[in-house]
């Protein structure tokens, strides 16, 4: 770190050693457990991707953007290292800031993976939800999240490159869903580690406030926006529900409004409060090979309690069957099987 940058924040808690496990999002703990107990398998997705040139992309952002540091940007310089040292990363990533006047943020690169933020971003937010955005994209890098992404983006080329050979298109269109929807959940979870970072739940939330379009967090009623969310979840008419399914599809992020309320509702929970609290996995104790089962199960826990918990009439459909189809092989179980009923 850079010797005449203060990083330190009064009483904020550090977190020495934290395992990305500490704040993944269930599903996509389970879905990245999968993946890491396949002996190699970072190393063979490199393989695959090797025209991936994360070199050429370090060297374009180098050319077209601005590099922060002391002398640029000084305030993110500061907030860099102080998210750094939050989540205990290795290596401090560097931050490039690009011309747009979107709000943007992205982590790119997979051995020495930088975050970019566009000046849409860094002129709209405050220092405060400036630290959760780049907290949450420190969150990709200590998850290792940049690797699995770049698949799911080259496969999204691939796939509109094939859309004349149908067979092929709907083949690849599966894999992209099901990468998507583990996207989706890794942004929850880089989310959780954007609030480690802040610490600061209402400016976690006007940052997304921002997002979804709130130029000015002032003037917008946050109830009424959380409410935005419960309705959106509560729909009653079942074409609505169709429609939902169609339109997240093509998503690599969740809906703002939904988001904001997943997080709230994490920064309330015990987790989090355990977590601060500096009960939390460390790195040195992770060993995903014995550990993905439980992950799995984890997974499978949170996408159940969160059918059984939806009015969404579609949701509760898959519920019932899901119900009905596992108390029926669970009798043919007991009836043929060693009777025990497991």
């Amino acid at each position: 770190m850079t010797e005449d940058i203060e990083v330190s924040r009064h009483n904020a808690v550090r977190f020495p050693g934290i395992s990305p496990r500490a704040y993944e999002h269930p599903v996509d703990r389970g879905a990245l457990a999968t993946l890491r107990a396949v002996p190699g398998f970072a190393e063979v997705v490199k393989a695959v991707s090797g025209f991936y040139n994360e070199r050429g992309e370090r060297l374009m952002a180098l050319a077209s953007s601005i590099r922060v540091g002391p002398k640029q940007y000084p305030e993110l310089e500061r907030l860099r290292h102080e998210c750094a040292e939050t989540l205990d990363l290795p290596a401090v990533p560097n931050v490039f800031v690009f011309q747009d006047a979107q709000i943007r943020a992205e982590t790119v690169g997979m051995d020495e993976p930088f975050i970019r933020v566009s000046t849409g971003l860094v002129e709209l937010m405050s220092v405060d939800s400036l630290r959760f955005v780049l907290g949450h994209e420190m969150g990709h890098v200590l998850s290792g999240h940049a690797v699995y992404r770049t698949i799911m983006v080259r496969l999204i080329r691939l796939q509109l490159a094939m859309s004349w050979t149908p067979v092929s298109a709907l083949g690849i269109r599966a894999i992209v869903a099901a990468l998507r929807e583990w996207f989706r959940k890794a942004e929850l979870s880089c989310d959780r580690a954007g609030l480690l970072c802040s610490q600061d739940p209402t400016a976690a939330l006007r940052a997304q406030i921002q997002v979804a379009g709130g130029i000015d967090p002032a003037r917008i009623d946050v109830p009424s926006f959380l409410q935005q969310a419960a309705e959106y979840e509560s729909v009653e008419d079942i074409r609505d529900s169709f429609l939902k399914l169609k339109s997240v599809e093509t998503e690599s992020h969740p809906f703002a409004v939904v988001r904001a309320a997943q997080l709230q509702k994490w920064a309330a929970s015990e987790e989090y409060r355990a977590i601060l609290a500096g009960d939390y996995p460390r790195r040195d104790g992770d060993s995903p090979s014995s550990d993905w089962m439980d992950d799995l199960k984890s997974a499978a826990k949170s996408y159940k309690d969160s059918w059984s918990s939806s009015t969404d009439p579609l949701t509760k459909v898959f519920s019932d069957v899901g119900g009905a189809v596992s108390g029926a092989a669970g009798k043919v179980f007991t009836k043929f099987g060693n009777g025990s009923g497991e």
